[in-house]
């Protein structure tokens, strides 16, 4: 039973007590105080007539007439004159019941009333004794409405009390509510703080403990990352001008190249410093040192333009920048003239800065792509000063040329075949499955093409939203008909879209139990950067009992304690962090870290895109919850599907 319910049960248990206490109290002393006074009425009453009538002569009529006129002006019950001898001469009886008053109230009450007695003389001889006995309807009247008069206050009063314990128990259930909040974000590893403090002084006690336990788990937590994103930089950036290390680099273009997301298109830019070794001697060491780093700064400003996007450092002179995305080469080519030749000349910086760019798509080569841009890097340098090179790749991958025959394709695509949804299974450590991977799939020019090819355009057409919500709707049918839990990643187009989550909201209604098994992932650097906009969704599926995860995560994991309060049930670790990890002693205890931190916080951690056992097994070494990749199918004889 709840505290409210006990704090009611005790005021209608007092108020009740106090009712049934008065009552008891109240009718007890006034049917003392009535009995008593009808007790001296009645002797009073006897005494007056015996003396009127032992002066009177004793004609039969004239005491007939005076008992007679007493008793019908008196309220009387009973007047009887008994002689000596136990003979009665006169008696008048009133057996009328009494009314206005309920006959068990009167056989509760029953008055117990001796008759007033007295004796007539009739000169020295006695002539009769006089009986007198009053009748009690008034007092059974007065009584009565005595009780409804007490209880009819006890109803106000009661009515009072609770009104005035409403208003307390709210004041005392809204900073409970709150404490209760707290208590389940703690045990759901959310360590927020109530900034509401109760006036009750327990409460504001347990609050001030609460507010000091969450403050110090996220101070560890944040500590934790921190030390974790330290390691992080070690392992995997330039120690000169922090900027990600080619091994890595390198280990992200493979990743995209044979990714199914919207990342799979976008650009690569190659930079590069000329004469770096007479510069380091003209400047020295140091001053070189910060050259490098001011450069950094300026890559890095361009990537900050687009989702995802990655500088690299290949060699010493040699810098690439990642844009996944990106499609738009002259908008791309006018930026780095803005941002880095027109900046560098404005500052003066006496240096030459050669710079080429290519297109990159899902199945390509990185070694064909590098040794394009090194062709065009060294054109750029036979041109001589800041040159950019574009490498044309003839619309490579473009089956359309033009938005209107994308959006046209896309639109017959979905009415005439639909959407197809792939099934990669998501394993744990005892090969047992955790959920599939349904990859969306798309017809196009006769083919099943995966999410690499037309993703991307769905975002520049429009028809994200339709999409996913199309997918939403595919995967709650298969799961009715498989039967086995499913995941599926968002856009950052319906996130931003009221009318998706209102139409998603429709979907999981209508199917609450395939909800249940529904993993809706999201791309970790939405998540980050749209924290505020995302959590009001994610709240929101959380209710349905949908699972929520990020996907390809890894670079902006030192942020996982701040989306802790969006409820994430899981994390899928990005291929490129996996990628032969059982050849990378060194990065084990960075990936142990993220498990671990990621525990802490009731997140499963997965791994993706593991390619053979030795990386399987050496993940779940590490405290992986489980996998998913090429290198996991062969496991699907052990899975009960």
């Amino acid at each position: 039973m709840s505290l409210i319910k006990q704090l009611w049960l005790a005021i209608l248990g007092v108020v009740l007590i106090s009712l049934g206490g008065s009552l008891f109290i109240s009718m007890v002393t006034s049917t003392q105080y009535f009995e008593q006074e009808l007790r001296i009425k009645n002797a009073d009453n006897a005494n007056a007539l015996a003396l009127s009538l032992s002066q009177l002569d004793k004609d039969p009529v004239v005491v007939e007439l005076l008992i007679a006129a007493q008793f019908d002006t008196g309220h009387y019950r009973r007047i009887e004159l008994v002689t000596p001898d136990g003979n009665t001469l006169l008696r008048r009886v009133n057996d009328a019941s009494v009314t206005d008053v309920p006959e068990w109230f009167v056989n509760w009450v029953d008055f117990s009333i001796p008759s007033g007695q007295a004796v007539i003389q009739n000169g020295w001889q006695q002539y009769a004794t006089i009986i007198v006995e009053s009748h009690y309807g008034y007092a059974y009247r007065l009584l009565w409405q005595g009780m409804i008069d007490l209880m009819s206050w006890f109803a106000i009063a009661t009515l009072i009390s609770a009104a005035l314990a409403w208003w307390i128990v709210g004041t005392i259930k809204r900073p409970l509510r709150a404490v209760i909040a707290q208590a389940r974000g703690i045990g759901q590893h959310n360590f927020s703080v109530c900034e509401e403090q109760p006036r009750t002084r327990e409460l504001r006690e347990v609050v001030t403990a609460m507010n000091q336990l969450s403050m110090t788990m996220s101070t560890l937590f944040s500590q934790e990352s921190k030390t974790l994103d330290h390691l992080r930089r070690q392992l995997q950036q330039d120690e000169i001008t922090g900027v990600i290390k080619r091994d890595i680099f390198v280990k992200r273009i493979d990743t995209l190249l044979s990714d199914d997301s919207d990342a799979a298109t976008g650009h690569i830019v190659l930079a590069r410093l000329l004469d770096l070794t007479e510069l380091n001697k003209r400047l020295g060491y140091k001053a070189t040192n910060q050259l490098l780093v001011h450069f950094a700064d300026m890559l890095g400003n361009i990537t900050s333009h687009y989702e995802n996007g990655q500088v690299g450092r290949l060699n010493g002179s040699d810098f690439a920048i990642l844009l996944p995305g990106c499609e738009d080469a002259q908008e791309l080519r006018q930026r780095l003239e803005t941002e880095l030749h027109t900046q560098l000349e404005e500052a003066k910086i006496d240096i030459l800065l050669p710079v080429s760019l290519i297109q990159y798509g899902r199945g390509d080569d990185r070694r064909e792509l590098f040794s394009a841009l090194d062709g065009a890097l060294a054109a750029a340098e036979t041109r001589g000063g800041n040159s950019i090179e574009v490498v044309n790749r003839d619309n490579h991958l473009q089956f359309y040329n033009t938005h209107k025959e994308w959006r046209h394709a896309l639109i017959q695509a979905k009415r005439l075949d639909g959407i197809r949804l792939g099934r990669n299974p998501v394993l744990d450590q005892l090969s047992r499955l955790m959920h599939y991977e349904a990859p969306a799939r798309l017809k196009l020019e006769g083919e099943w093409q995966t999410g690499g090819v037309f993703l991307p355009w769905l975002s520049r057409v429009g028809l994200s939203c339709d999409f996913d919500l199309s997918i939403v709707d595919a995967a709650l049918e298969t799961i009715v008909q498989k039967g086995k839990p499913l995941s599926i990643g968002l856009s950052r187009d319906a996130i931003f879209d009221s009318r998706f989550t209102a139409i998603l909201r429709q979907y999981l209604k209508s199917r609450p139990e395939e909800a249940k098994q529904l993993w809706i992932e999201v791309p970790e650097s939405i998540a980050v950067r749209y924290m505020d906009i995302l959590r009001p969704l994610a709240l929101e599926l959380r209710s349905f009992g949908c699972r929520i995860g990020l996907e390809r995560a890894g670079p902006e994991f030192a942020k996982l304690p701040e989306l802790q309060n969006l409820g994430l049930s899981y994390i899928k670790i990005d291929t490129w962090l996996v990628r032969d990890i059982h050849l990378q002693q060194h990065t084990h205890p960075f990936l142990t870290g993220i498990v671990t931190l990621c525990h802490s916080i009731g997140m499963e951690v997965i791994g993706q895109g593991v390619v053979c056992d030795a990386e399987r097994d050496c993940l779940f070494a590490l405290g992986f919850d489980g996998v998913t990749g090429p290198g996991v199918r062969h496991h699907l004889d052990l899975v009960r599907d």
